[in-house]
């Protein structure tokens, strides 16, 4: 389980910026928890391909974190790995993950493992440079857009195949490439397990600010007109929570948002 949190900007603009310092400090308390591994994906100038920044190491103890997050762009993304149990702490298994010209970033689990593994053809696991549930997610949908589906048609068509495979798991993911941000949010049924519970407890509970639905994805526009897009947990007002088990487009070239439904084939302005 992980935390995410992304924006696109009409200009540029930087995650630290657009999160402020009560963000931020936010964020970084979140890694007490989510402390195995973070991640930023961010595009530059509109056209340009993702890049991809991550480390194995928590947030809050690497200074490349801070220096990361400042990094200007017209859109990114960041991640903060709470690596599902029985998955190794690793720099390959550090999200976002990135193939061609798309960066991903996942919340949630598929279990069992093998299942997940199973859905994909032996030249997409050859693909693959870790060993998480999170990547064969992402190769899944390479392999629709190798077929020619754009990244929403892509997207869209993966995750109602796996919300069939996987019922009560968090399908939560954001997918950045050149000209847009797309936003899962499917995890209306799903709940923390029991060993995730008996570790919050370990740890003294789940940080401030982070005792509602924990699967929750939220956005709003800030004040200079950038679209963000957060999990739970992260300071400010003004949020306002994506519809439930939906896939948004956002474009990066004007901040237009699009939602569809995983339930009916029914798209509409966010």
């Amino acid at each position: 389980m992980c935390r995410l949190f992304a924006y696109v900007s009409p200009g540029t603009s930087t995650a630290d910026r657009e999160l402020g310092e009560d963000g931020i400090e936010s964020f970084l308390s979140l890694a007490r928890l989510h402390g195995d591994g973070w991640g930023w994906a961010g595009v530059e100038h509109l056209g340009d391909a993702p890049v991809v920044r991550k480390s194995p190491l928590s947030a809050a103890a690497d200074p490349d974190f801070r220096r990361t997050i400042g990094t200007a762009g017209h859109a990114a993304m960041m991640h903060l790995r709470w690596a599902t149990l029985g998955l190794p702490v690793e720099l390959c298994n550090a999200h976002p993950f990135r193939l061609g010209d798309v960066s991903f970033e996942h919340n949630g689990s598929l279990k069992p493992i093998d299942r997940a593994r199973a859905m994909l053809s032996t030249e997409s696991l050859a693909r693959m440079t870790g060993d998480t549930d999170s990547e064969m997610y992402f190769v899944l949908i390479q392999e629709q857009l190798d077929a020619g589906l754009d990244l929403p048609g892509a997207t869209l068509q993966v995750v109602r195949r796996l919300r069939e495979a996987f019922p009560l798991s968090s399908l939560n993911a954001i997918l950045l490439d050149r000209e847009r941000l797309v936003v899962v949010h499917a995890s209306a049924r799903s709940v923390l397990p029991d060993d995730d519970l008996d570790e919050i407890a370990q740890l003294g509970g789940l940080p401030d600010e982070h005792n509602e639905d924990y699967f929750a994805l939220r956005w709003k526009r800030s004040a200079d007109g950038a679209v963000l897009i957060s999990s739970t947990g992260v300071a400010g007002t003004g949020w306002t929570p994506l519809p439930a088990e939906s896939v948004t487009t956002v474009q990066l070239g004007d901040g237009t948002m699009r939602t569809e439904s995983l339930d009916a084939r029914h798209a509409s302005p966010a």
